[in-house]
């Protein structure tokens, strides 16, 4: 497939050893291999490795058929690649869209890195090298571990105090090995969302009181992790952590039992990495005075998701990155970026009704993010 073809959107995932991110990823993919699935939906989630792809299936029918949890992995830094792939309605519709697919990159990064001393050089360098091939990611998922919580019930403050304080240290500690003679970042994750795991195991909290949980217990923590952040970042405004707050569960888990089923917040993953880095960039260059390699980086493919949003190709969409200030200027970026309400679901039945499945799959993206809100548990950014 060309490369100009496909529509690029990576995510990070950062949580301690045994916080249920291979499950979560394992689930992931191996809802979007069910028959229901497969009926339902205007696209195919294929892994660009086969390999990698088979695994995780076999870890998801291990949960659905035999109750067994996929095996931890320690030290374990991979990058998945899933690609969502259009299924064609027409000719004439596949051709006009700006975009064939849309490419879900997933890093994983080792629990065991966080804030801990790394074995000796080698190891040190594969930290190193790992959190750099993180660097392009746009959304960052920083998961706080249910069982944790449950742990030190009545005390929670103390694992999240541990977790947010380990993370910033790491950050820290790599921050001379990250920037190249001193300069700050241009291309770094500017999304983080507080991601709560494990969330079957706490059927009353809905994401507003994790929220509240985590800043009354650590507001200040979260503060300092995102100055932390800041540091490393060339216009560090341009940055949001702790804003942003989801809650995942990847089955619901009993004795004997593994009810794949029953899954939370998973269905959001997709929209999350394709929708709320366009909404939030074209918002911040709205807000803020960015300088113009950020800028561009921030715009990136903003103009191609505004193009698929309203079904128009690029070659009619005003502004490309060359022209960054009619970019975002255009009325085509904000008149995507405004969509809500009834108008998008509007927009959303007349792009299914005319089969144009790119534009009713991103416009059907941004409504389950407003559905993730109605059912609390998404809770995104004002700002």
């Amino acid at each position: 497939m060309p490369s100009d073809r496909v529509h690029e959107q990576h995510i990070a995932m950062f949580g301690e050893s045994g916080s249920g991110k291979t499950v979560l990823l394992s689930s992931f993919y191996g809802a979007t291999q069910e028959p229901q699935y497969l009926r339902k939906q205007l696209f195919d989630v294929l892994p660009d490795d086969i390999g990698q792809g088979r695994r995780l299936h076999q870890n998801y029918l291990g949960m659905r058929d035999s109750a067994r949890p996929p095996a931890g992995t320690k030290f374990a830094a991979t990058a998945y690649s899933f690609s969502v792939k259009l299924k064609d309605s027409s000719d004439d519709a596949a051709k006009a869209r700006p975009f064939d697919a849309l490419r879900l990159v997933w890093h994983d990064y080792p629990g065991e890195w966080f804030g801990n001393e790394v074995s000796g050089p080698e190891e040190a360098q594969r930290r190193i090298d790992t959190f750099k091939s993180l660097l392009g990611s746009d959304v960052a998922f920083l998961l706080v571990d249910a069982q944790r919580l449950l742990d030190n019930a009545g005390e929670e403050e103390r694992y999240l105090k541990s977790l947010l304080t380990s993370f910033r240290t790491t950050m820290l500690l790599l921050k001379d090995d990250l920037l190249e003679d001193g300069k700050p970042l241009v291309t770094f994750p500017r999304i983080w969302i507080m991601a709560l795991s494990k969330a079957d195991l706490m059927p009353d909290m809905d994401v507003y009181k994790f929220r509240d949980l985590l800043v009354g217990k650590v507001g200040e923590e979260m503060d300092e992790l995102r100055e932390a952040l800041a540091r490393l970042v060339e216009a560090g405004d341009a940055l949001s952590v702790g804003e942003d707050f989801v809650l995942f569960s990847s089955a619901k888990f009993e004795p004997g039992k593994i009810e794949v089923s029953e899954r939370v917040g998973l269905e959001l993953i997709l929209p999350l990495a394709a929708i709320l880095p366009f909404e939030r960039h074209v918002r911040w260059n709205q807000t803020m005075q960015i300088p113009g390699k950020v800028a561009e980086t921030l715009v990136g493919s903003a103009g191609v998701v505004a193009a698929a949003l309203l079904a128009r190709t690029k070659n009619r969409l005003p502004g490309r990155l060359g022209q960054l200030a009619n970019l975002f200027s255009s009325d085509a970026v904000l008149e995507a970026a405004r969509l809500a309400g009834d108008k998008l679901r509007k927009m959303n039945a007349e792009a299914l009704a005319k089969g144009e499945n790119l534009a009713a799959t991103l416009t059907g993206f941004r409504l389950d993010l407003v559905k993730g809100e109605e059912d609390e548990i998404f809770l995104r950014s004002r700002r």
